[in-house]
């Protein structure tokens, strides 16, 4: 049987709800409080300076959103807006922010038009994406609407969330990369994370790509691949300058991304495709410094001083050719080759359906290397 409040309890819990109103009305009439300064770590190369500003942000503020969350670095966040927007490429960023013109992806109608074939109906009556009847993805890190209802943060204290502010839209990524408490700085969880951002395999390596490469950064403009000198930096300068270019099997030669032909192993045609396979790739870089070397990755490890396998990556150093074969210890198996940037990582058109990209060397049928410099 359920007890009555006795007559002092009552007056208790009246004046209890007194306190709460009054601590409630009290909080809304004080001035709010100034937002932290945003913090920055210099320059990184391809990034504007506004655009870093607003990642470095969010991952500084996050702990009060999301305070179960662990290992959201800025990296992650430029990793993101990499591939989104090129980091609002074209676009002016504001003192305090705000992007014009607004980044606005293809109309979600499922014609077909931008890759789109599912038709997402209209969730915010056309206040993010200027579109009533149906989304548009919107922003630096391209938000559906129906997704920033749950995400967006207001991140530079103007009470208002919005996806075409800098500040606002890298904390709202920075919230939904993290979910309810992941742990980024686990490598499974952060490709979970990237993967719920979007469900492509390819985009998510791309994604990782990247943050490895920021996460390598620091003040100044120091592209990965130091300390190269001289023609091995001239090479990997001009490789680099290609990462995002799509895949494009029988692509690329000495003057850079082309059409390519029909067909790889795997029956993708490069026919429509502009870009490089890894053997264009190495072929245009390596041409930038007056070397001309063969069209095929077999072919290219005969073209300088062979370094083998047996060596190991140790043996390898910056601007040298990197090759990976069915059978190691035989170069007429060799399939791919990349451009060697120190550190075990390297440059490379990887394969159908994705872009050039910096990633760590292959375990798998590593065959040494080639030295042309």
């Amino acid at each position: 049987m359920k007890r009555g409040l006795g007559c002092g309890m009552v007056l208790v819990a009246f004046f209890g709800v007194l306190l709460v109103v009054f601590v409630a009305v009290a909080a809304r009439s004080l001035p709010r409080a100034a937002a932290p300064p945003i913090e920055t770590v210099g320059e990184v190369s391809g990034i504007p300076s506004r655009m870093l500003a607003a990642y470095q942000n969010a991952a500084t503020r996050l702990p009060a959103e999301v305070p179960a969350c662990r290992g959201l670095r800025w990296p992650v966040l430029a990793g993101i807006a990499r591939i989104e927007s090129n980091h609002a490429e074209g676009r002016t960023v504001s003192e305090a922010g705000d992007i014009t013109p607004h980044i606005l992806g293809p109309r979600l109608d499922g014609s077909g038009a931008g890759g789109n074939i599912t038709a997402f109906p209209d969730t915010d009556n056309g206040r993010f994406d200027g579109d009533r009847v149906y989304e548009r993805a919107v922003g630096p890190f391209q938000f559906l609407p129906s997704t920033w209802n749950g995400s967006g943060r207001d991140a530079n204290d103007d009470r208002v969330a919005d996806p075409h502010n800098a500040d606002d839209a890298a904390l709202g990524a920075a919230v939904y990369l993290c979910g309810n408490g992941r742990n980024l700085a686990d490598r499974t969880q952060l490709e979970a994370a990237i993967f719920q951002y979007n469900h492509s395999t390819a985009y998510v390596e791309d994604v990782l790509g990247w943050i490895d490469r920021y996460s390598q950064m620091t003040t100044g403009t120091i592209p990965l691949g130091q300390p190269a000198t001289g023609t091995a930096r001239t090479v990997i300068d001009a490789a680099l300058a290609q990462e995002g270019v799509p895949y494009s099997w029988g692509g690329g030669n000495a003057n850079g991304p082309s059409t390519g032909i029909c067909c790889s192993p795997s029956g993708k045609s490069g026919v429509h495709i502009r870009g490089f396979d890894c053997s264009g790739l190495a072929l245009y870089a390596y041409a930038q410094v007056g070397i001309n070397l063969p069209r095929t990755a077999a072919a290219q490890a005969g073209a300088g001083r062979r370094i083998p396998a047996s060596a190991g990556v140790g043996a390898l150093k910056p601007g040298d050719l990197v090759f990976f074969a069915y059978n190691p210890t035989n170069d007429a198996t060799i399939h791919h080759v990349g451009i060697y940037l120190g550190n075990g990582k390297m440059i490379n058109a990887p394969r159908p359906g994705t872009n050039v990209r910096t990633e760590a060397l292959w375990d798998d049928g590593f065959a040494g290397g080639t030295r042309l410099l």
